[in-house]
């Protein structure tokens, strides 16, 4: 009983130290009325989470209190610091947002919301509850900048503190954090807490690779202190003759940083001789360059190994010249010069605002910048209706490496590396992109799938009758491109489908009904009222039947059941009528390959909508008869149909050649033929052919110009 008393006075007294440390942190920059208001904000974290604890045993308030501790040193406001210290509390404790926007303010209040996870909703997956909250951060944080510096300083201190957690748990957390807040903390330019979260990710995702890499580096530590030494003192005596005034700093690169160059180069930690760098900090713009001089006449530089991010600045509005030099013993030494400003906003990215009030152009490149980048992810929000693809566009447009190009007015464009004019266009608006037909790349004409290097000048050709092409997924490289391609695509399947949905309902409710159902608005409002709660109307239940994803029998089975009283006559619906290019919505089926002239069935499949199957298909016998549905083609057919043919043939020169030539005098299409493996004895062979028909009877003549040639034996549908 003693040691449990010793622990709750020991951690007791740490709360008060911690406590002290933080309003004495605020202080130095609050005015004593808002620190007077942080005091309050505390008491009333430590209230809401009294009795509960974190997975070490420590007093859970010890989370909060260091997050915000932590954002100190970022001189965060003081809305911002409450919000730290409050922001789980509207999690599993009795505290609500009325209360505390009565308390704190509105501002406070919706800070704390946008850092909460939604409440525990239903969901089908763990991916899906986590991307619908983090869709819910994103617009919080687009909204307020702060959301996000808060949040990455919550993930950051759990991330440090992530080994009480089970092995399963720490991995999750760990690739989530390597995957999205890692890269957003590059984003918005917070390089420190982007390398430490790497960090942190790899040594729980892959402990064993980091204990050995972290062993090698303080090895090498030691063997090459003498070098970097020898590099401080060289370089700085050499900046002293140029009369220019730096610090001049030695800084090791990160464990992941060099983990992910042994990989993607496949070296070993032996061959990987920069893992030191340097960076120069000087006191304005035109001594970086004459920094750059000076260092370049004391070491020869790598040639392609020079990059001017002071006149083109990263997207997160990072400055800086980088330059890779030559050094003693062949070392290649990495150089970064800069400005006291550019190195605050290069550390703190856009919370730099906060730490330097001084209306610096850098630090209001920086705020420009990630309100663009927030402003590209609303963008996206509003285009995806679906939160697991959301987060996928998000992750692809979260890329470390960039490309600068130009527009036809010398605006410049930040792009993911490999992007194309497809990308470029969609980065003007999503119109643009939806209407391109063609671009201009330094004046001349180029295919649209053309990777942009830096300094490209591209100019868009638009069409209005044009419209985005599905093989442009394939190689865009943007979030924001992929998400306006799908979403378009989206719309025209969702019409399709709905109009497909309306006629299978029908037919339901015709197999159902012993009188006339009339589905009237009032019918329908009722069924949505029931039923309908994450739909956003009854076009959408139809556009759902019509993928697949609700079954027509089911909800006509609900429409008649409500209908009651209303029920009349016995409704009459004939057959579904296809043509077979309806896309995502009708798919005919790869184990039969049905044709124009088959006899068909219709199978609904949940995700995949209604698959057409010959009837004669071995696989509609399996079929519960509910999910099987009448279907004809429609007589206007405008496509060919793939069907595979299998020909016996006398195994001699020339064979295949006079098959081929048969086949497209019948105005068949070959798309590909298959003779391994196929030989029968007695000089024959099977020849497997795919081909594209337009119908039963086209395959019929094909078939019979074949059987007609002197080689073949056997001419057969497969």
């Amino acid at each position: 009983m003693e040691t449990g008393l010793d622990i709750a006075i020991d951690y007791k007294a740490l709360i008060e130290r911690e406590a002290a440390a933080f309003f004495e942190a605020a202080a130095r920059y609050l005015k004593p009325e808002d620190v007077q208001l942080l005091r309050q904000a505390f008491d009333v974290s430590r209230e809401a989470h009294e009795g509960q604890t974190r997975k070490s045993g420590e007093p859970y308030i010890t989370h909060p209190l260091a997050v915000a501790t932590m954002l100190t040193d970022w001189r965060l406001d003081v809305q911002g610091l409450a919000a730290a210290l409050l922001h789980d509390v509207l999690e599993d404790t009795g505290v609500t947002k009325p209360t505390l926007a009565e308390k704190f303010g509105k501002v406070v209040a919706d800070l704390v919301d946008g850092l909460s996870k939604l409440e525990r909703l239903e969901y089908q997956t763990k991916e899906t509850a986590q991307a619908e909250n983090f869709r819910k951060m994103v617009l919080a944080m687009a909204r307020d900048i702060r959301v996000i510096i808060v949040k990455l300083a919550d993930r950051l201190h759990n991330m440090r503190t992530l080994d009480s957690m089970r092995e399963d748990k720490r991995q999750r957390i760990a690739l989530e954090t390597l995957e999205i807040y890692a890269p957003i903390a590059n984003r918005i330019g917070q390089n420190k807490v982007y390398r430490e979260l790497q960090d942190l990710a790899f040594k729980h995702l892959h402990p064993h690779r980091y204990s050995v890499l972290s062993k090698a580096v303080r090895a090498a530590r030691g063997n090459r202190r003498e070098v970097v030494n020898k590099i401080l003192k060289t370089v700085s005596q050499r900046l002293v003759e140029s009369n220019i005034e730096a610090t001049i700093k030695g800084r090791e690169k990160n464990l992941y940083s060099i983990y992910k160059k042994m990989q993607e180069k496949h070296l070993s930690f032996s061959e990987v001789l920069d893992i030191y760098g340097f960076r120069v900090v000087v006191n304005d713009i035109p001594s970086c360059y004459l920094a750059l001089g000076a260092l370049h006449s004391l070491y020869k530089p790598i040639p392609g190994k020079f990059k001017d991010y002071i006149a083109i600045p990263k997207g997160n509005g990072y400055q800086s010249l980088h330059t890779t030099l030559f050094g003693p013993y062949g070392t290649p030494v990495e150089m970064q010069i800069r400005t006291r400003e550019m190195n605050g906003v290069a550390e703190a990215g856009v919370a730099s605002h906060w730490m330097y009030k001084s209306g610096d152009a850098g630090i209001n490149t920086a705020q420009q910048r990630t309100h663009q980048w927030l402003q590209s992810l609303l963008d996206m929000q509003e285009e995806s209706d679906d939160a697991v693809e959301f987060l996928e566009h998000i992750k692809i447009d979260l890329f470390p490496d960039e490309v600068y190009v130009f527009t036809p007015k010398g605006k410049i464009m930040v792009l993911p590396q490999g992007s194309t004019p497809v990308d470029f266009a969609y980065a003007v608006h999503t119109d643009v992109g939806h209407r391109c037909i063609a671009a201009r790349v330094n004046h001349v004409l180029m295919p649209l799938r053309t990777v942009l290097r830096n300094g490209d000048t591209v100019e868009v050709i638009t069409s209005t009758q044009a419209k985005p092409n599905p093989s442009w997924l394939t190689f865009v490289q943007s979030g924001r491109a992929r998400s306006g391609i799908r979403n378009y695509l989206k719309s025209l399947q969702r019409e399709d489908a709905s109009t497909l949905g309306e006629k299978l309902l029908k037919q339901a409710i015709g197999a159902l009904a012993v009188s006339p159902l009339l589905l009237d608005d009032a019918l329908k409002a009722e069924y949505m009222a029931v039923h309908g709660d994450k739909l956003q109307g009854f076009q959408e239940v139809l556009a759902e039947i019509g993928a697949g994803k609700l079954l027509p029998i089911a909800v006509a089975r609900r429409l008649v059941e409500l209908a009651g009283e209303r029920l009349g006559e016995d409704v009459k619906v004939g057959p579904v009528t296809i043509r077979g290019n309806e896309g995502g919505t009708v798919q005919l089926s790869s184990c039969c390959n049905p044709l124009p002239g088959d006899e068909i069935l219709g199978v609904i499949t949940k995700g995949q909508g209604l698959v057409i199957h010959r009837i004669s298909c071995p696989n509609v016998q399996r079929v519960d008869h509910d999910k099987l549905l009448n279907v004809n083609w429609e007589t206007q057919r405008d496509r060919m149909f793939g069907v595979s043919v299998s020909v016996l043939a006398r195994n001699e020169r020339g064979a295949l050649a006079d098959i081929a030539a048969a086949i497209s005098q019948a105005s068949a299409n070959i798309e590909s033929v298959d003779t391994q493996d196929t030989h029968v004895g007695d000089g024959f062979i099977h020849i497997h052919f795919r081909l594209q028909v337009e119908s039963v009877e086209h395959l019929s003549r094909v078939l019979n110009e074949v059987q007609n040639l002197v080689v073949v034996q056997r001419a057969e549908r497969r």
